[in-house]
């Protein structure tokens, strides 16, 4: 399987968390209604960062590292699922949230099902 393919989900993975992390951490306001009012708000943002930095590392590590690859692309998939579930549970129970935030259940969830096929299909070779 070429690279570039292989790797697709993870490089378009790592080239949307980092920044979006960086966001989150630092400022919340810029593109989504977050309006941090406490140290506690700013500290959960803040450990939301530290995890989307330290998955798109692994991610990263995967991209470069053959041997590394399973554990990126099965990351990913439960990543990117596991945010996607939320947001799906969100709509239900918290109603329709900003344009940006609808754009990102189904990018999470292209990547999510991306990542599981590839891997499900590397499996096979």
């Amino acid at each position: 399987m070429k690279n570039s393919v292989k790797n697709i989900s993870l490089i378009f993975s790592v080239l949307i968390v980092v920044p979006i992390g960086i966001i989150y951490g630092f400022k919340p306001n810029l593109f989504f209604d977050i309006q941090p009012n406490s140290i506690d708000e700013h500290n959960v943002l803040k450990a939301i960062m530290g995890i989307y930095l330290s998955f798109s590392m692994l991610w990263t590590v995967g991209i470069f590292k053959e041997k590394y690859w399973t554990t990126a692309v099965i990351s990913n998939s439960i990543f990117m699922s596991g945010l996607a579930f939320g947001r799906i549970i969100s709509l239900f129970s918290d109603g329709i949230p900003t344009y940006l935030f609808v754009l990102g259940i189904f990018g999470e969830l292209v990547l999510g099902i991306y990542s599981f096929i590839i891997w499900r299909k590397s499996e096979s070779f």
